[in-house]
């Protein structure tokens, strides 16, 4: 593996180029596994999955698994999913499943030899435990914790017991994401598959719009899909931009938007519809949709656009309001901080809106780097007590499972994984400004790989 060369972050608006090894190479993979997903923070659940105590689930990356357990009304606690006698896994993850999961579990039962565990991690029975002739103590029976922290609705864990908290590692792009309180958001669905390609090509996939015209084209018909892109120290952002002033406010970059026409009553309605029902009912609510739907009705020929999107949202606000659905106070500055959608370093993307999210993770299946656990899963606020219930569903990579728009990006991910093996392809040639996105997460990901760092093209 190549040395990292140093480029600073107003290096990433100029053309840039990177290797591909961190797509191809196995060993890159196997490297991973000590200088990449034991250094950083990574979701492993929502905190609406584990609401009892003694309710836990397994999250698993590379050859960690972890437990994650209710301990308390008000704490979770995580473990190496692992008997520190000899090493035995507590909890089995059967093959093929997403997790493991259970309720009501008062201690972990090693299936080898029945050394048995308390959910605070303590071990309570080991077999004749005088021929260890007193050296076994509380801390070397003890099951390996896991740092967690919440934030967002998510559980975090990190295997660095002195990590700096999950706030901190997030910044400002947690700073700004806070504004919409997507810990109150449940999840709506959730879906998975083992996909052939890297993680990382997966989840590229989805850091910019700059391949709506190209994968997404019916989408055209209903919006401008310029976009702009900008790092967030470790994190990133993009969002949509607006060559015509007169679409310019603070929704604007987001998906909250008006659609392209001389009407924006209709044009705005046309493009929130298109995009929730393409996404699989996701990047937007039915109440958003039905208010759009009604903006013809309610406004008058002419109405320009910047009136449309705030009417639109204070009439959807009000329908939310009745149904028992409160939204988040946003300052339009925030709004228009927020754009469109986040990567978060290193595995996750967040599309937010004030009340929904739609999110995706990635991550290594095996050592195989031509494989990956991709999903994704919707979340929204729903009035108290009228959540879904959800289950992590295995789709096939088709619109019947995931809706046509993330089909069409299934359509492109496992051939940019096999093209970019092409002793024809140069290498990546990033827009800067639509994707930089991309090159910040390869500058970040370099510092801990200590190799494939971008470059200034010459």
């Amino acid at each position: 593996m190549n040395s990292p060369t140093t480029i600073s972050v107003d290096d990433l608006a100029k053309p840039l180029t990177y290797p591909v090894e961190a797509f191809l190479s196995r060993d890159y993979a196997l490297a991973e596994k000590e200088k990449l997903w034991p250094k950083v923070w990574q979701v492993a659940a929502r905190v609406e999955e584990l609401p009892e105590v003694g309710d836990w689930l397994t999250y698993d990356i590379c050859d960690d698994s972890i437990i994650v357990i209710r301990v308390a009304p008000d704490r979770l606690k995580a473990y190496h999913n692992v008997c520190p006698h000899r090493g035995r896994q507590l909890v089995d993850v059967p093959e093929g499943a997403h997790s493991a999961k259970g309720n009501k579990r008062r201690n972990f039962i090693c299936g080898f030899h029945g050394w048995t565990f308390d959910i605070d991690g303590n071990n309570s029975y080991i077999l004749d435990p005088q021929d260890w002739q007193g050296t076994l103590t509380p801390d070397c029976t003890h099951l390996s914790e896991v740092k967690v922290d919440l934030w967002g609705g998510w559980i975090w864990i990190h295997m660095d017991l002195d990590a700096e908290p999950v706030t901190e590692f997030l910044g400002d792009a947690g700073r700004i994401l806070s504004y919409f309180e997507m810990d109150k958001m449940r999840y709506k669905w959730r879906k998975w598959v083992v996909y052939p390609s890297n993680w990382k090509t997966a989840l590229e996939a989805f850091m910019e719009p700059y391949h709506v015209a190209g994968t997404h084209s019916q989408l055209l018909a209903y919006g401008d899909y310029y976009a702009y892109s900008a790092a967030y120290g470790l994190h990133g952002v993009s969002g949509f931009d607006q060559r015509d002033p007169a679409f310019a406010m603070s929704q604007s970059s987001s998906v909250t938007r008006a659609g392209k026409g001389d009407d924006p009553r209709r044009s705005t309605y046309e493009l929130i519809r298109e995009n929730y029902e393409t996404l699989n009912y996701a990047a937007s609510t039915q109440t958003l949709v039905n208010a759009a739907s009604r903006l013809v009705d309610e406004l008058p020929e002419g109405t320009a656009a910047a009136d449309v999107i705030a009417h639109w949202l204070k009439s959807a606000r009000a329908d939310d309001a009745a149904r028992g659905v409160f939204w988040p106070d946003i300052p339009p500055d925030v709004m228009a901080e927020a754009g469109l959608a986040w990567h978060v370093f290193p595995n996750m993307s967040v599309l937010q809106g004030i009340t929904f999210a739609l999110c995706y993770r990635a991550r290594p299946f095996g050592d195989d780097p031509n494989m990956c656990i991709f999903e994704s899963y919707a979340i929204e606020r729903f009035p108290e007590g009228q959540e879904p219930a959800t289950e992590w569903e295995h789709a096939e990579p088709t619109a019947e499972g995931w809706g046509a728009v993330l089909a069409q990006d299934f359509s492109n991910m496992k051939w940019v994984q096999k093209g970019m093996k092409s002793r024809g392809f140069r290498g990546p040639l990033p827009n800067p400004h639509q994707e930089r996105k991309i090159t910040n997460f390869h500058r970040n990901l370099a510092a801990y790989m200590g190799t494939g760092a971008p470059r200034l093209l010459k």
